[in-house]
């Protein structure tokens, strides 16, 4: 099928060519340290992020296309005129569904809060949560579920299309990050590479960490399929997002604290975040969401 290919070869692309191009970032880094010293004294793992990103964006447009996106409408979005209520309900549903786990687990012990924090630096984490909740939601959501989400269930029956795009969307936040000791050559990325797969061997990393991505993954997938467009979608991420980067400035490790149950401060990797993202998706079929069915969507 040709999408499929399309996009496995457009995922090949983003991790081998940013472990190749990482290299050359971190050199042109400090080759231009004097002007710019606080991003040549990152670490490389910086580089080999911004590496992938620079290939993912870059490829967009194309495997868009490939998938059979020709248009701004194919990818979801519509003119904003009327879809207000659905961006902002999907923002109101996504904070207060993670807003009560932060609730809960600082609540009773499982994380505490950050003790020394000044109003200048809590207005700077709140103003940076919302511009990375609506740049990083709106780019997401057009790639994963208007892109991968629309493109596959062109050819496949929509609940696998959804399964599928959601594990995929869930492997690609799940890489870890990896510390490269030694000097920075050019192969420094790709022997970095695998590292940051290791989060599969964990086991107690994988699960529920997974399942909480792809379960994610899943709601934002159905409130693209359930309204028409991806509106919904971009207020659900973009609040989940602003709710994890203020838990994950405002809050620290709670002493013997369960773990394995509370989450860190990613929140994502802890059961109690499961149990809210499952009670959403019980939730979720009952909002008054419009019932669209694209006209290419595979029949029941």
């Amino acid at each position: 099928m040709r999408p499929l290919r399309a996009l496995l070869i457009y995922i090949a692309v983003i991790f081998i060519g940013g472990a190749l191009l990482a290299p050359w970032l971190y050199r042109l880094a400090q080759l231009f340290g004097h002007f710019f010293p606080q991003v040549a004294s990152a670490p490389f793992h910086r580089f080999l992020d911004r590496s992938f990103l620079i290939f993912a964006l870059a490829g967009l447009l194309p495997v868009l296309r490939s998938l059979g996106v020709t248009s701004w409408r194919d990818a979801g979005l519509v003119p904003p005129y009327g879809q207000w209520k659905k961006l902002f309900g999907g923002l109101l549903l996504g904070f207060f569904s993670l807003a009560a786990v932060a609730g809960i687990a600082i609540g009773f012990g499982g994380r505490g809060v950050v003790q020394d924090l000044v109003a200048h630096k809590i207005v700077g984490v709140i103003i940076g949560a919302i511009a990375t909740a609506f740049t990083v939601a709106t780019l997401e959501e057009i790639l994963f579920r208007g892109g991968i989400f629309g493109g596959l269930r062109r050819v496949l029956y929509w609940p696998f299309a959804l399964l599928i795009s959601s594990a995929i969307y869930a492997i690609v936040h799940f890489l870890q990050r990896a510390e490269l000791t030694g000097p920075v050559v050019w192969s420094s990325g790709l022997v970095l590479l695998p590292q940051t797969l290791g989060g599969f061997a964990d086991f107690h990393a994988l699960v529920p960490g997974f399942f909480n991505l792809t379960l994610a993954g899943m709601l934002l997938g159905l409130a693209y399929q359930r309204t028409g467009n991806l509106y919904f979608s971009i207020g659900l991420h973009a609040g989940w997002i602003f709710c994890l980067k203020t838990y994950g400035a405002f809050t620290a490790d709670a002493p013997a604290a369960a773990i394995w149950f509370w989450g860190t401060g990613k929140m994502i990797d802890g059961w109690l975040t499961f149990f809210a993202l499952a009670i959403t998706l019980a939730v979720f079929k009952f909002l008054p969401l419009d019932q669209r069915r694209p006209h290419y969507s595979i029949p029941k």
